[in-house]
């Protein structure tokens, strides 16, 4: 029974990791079912048993993409070593190395966005503002941010920003990679927003952590 279970699992896995090439690539709707099977090595009847439909699929790389998403704010999370603002740029340098390697981040963004699919409020937007937030009232509680910081307006300019460079990544060949642009959008939204004594320390020192490729983990 162990070994039937751990069976079905890869197989799911595999026929996830497949759809999220193939939405990645084609969108969704164009994406092929059978290009998919044929990119997992799964029966038609394995599919089926797993997912009822392409909908469903599309939705489980979805949820595969929001644990990727945790599993990087999870990891900065508990960096007590570090201040707010510094744990808010590792979770966007990981989550840029994400967008690069990470198929089955690449397949949410692609996902989201698509008018096709119309699950834009499934994917990792709300738990990243989420995130983002909480940090920006712990950097204003620890004197990194000016008492007068809006967390909500901080909040909104970050994503939209982090979200606008994808584009132009996608848009325009050349150019800053998108860890790079990341970090570009966060020191000029920061930089309007610290204190005095924040941004000496930080002409000082910048940044205290970046995201290793070697630590995302699985990034299929």
């Amino acid at each position: 029974m162990a070994r039937q279970q751990e069976r079905a699992r890869r197989t799911r896995a595999a026929i996830i990791r497949s759809a999220a090439v193939e939405f990645g690539k084609s969108g969704y709707a164009a994406a092929s079912l059978n290009r998919i099977l044929e990119g997992s090595r799964a029966t038609k009847g394995a599919m089926y048993f797993h997912f009822d439909s392409k909908e469903d699929l599309a939705r489980a790389v979805l949820d595969s993409a929001i644990e990727h998403y945790s599993h990087t704010i999870d990891r900065w999370l508990v960096r007590a070593e570090l201040g707010p603002l510094d744990i808010l740029h590792g979770v966007f340098d990981e989550l840029a190395l994400r967008l690069e390697h990470d198929i089955i981040v690449q397949a949410e963004f692609r996902l989201v966005i698509d008018p096709g699919f119309g699950q834009q409020n499934r994917g990792g937007c709300r738990m990243l503002s989420s995130t983002i937030r909480g940090l920006a009232a712990g950097a204003i509680d620890q004197g990194q941010l000016r008492p007068d910081t809006d967390p909500d307006s901080f909040t909104r300019t970050l994503a939209g920003a982090l979200i606008g460079q994808r584009y132009i990544v996608d848009a325009h060949a050349g150019g800053p990679d998108l860890r790079t642009r990341f970090r570009e959008s966060l020191e000029v939204v920061v930089r309007a927003s610290c204190t005095t004594e924040w941004s000496e320390k930080f002409g000082q020192h910048g940044w205290r952590a970046y995201a290793r490729l070697e630590e995302l983990g699985s990034t299929t």
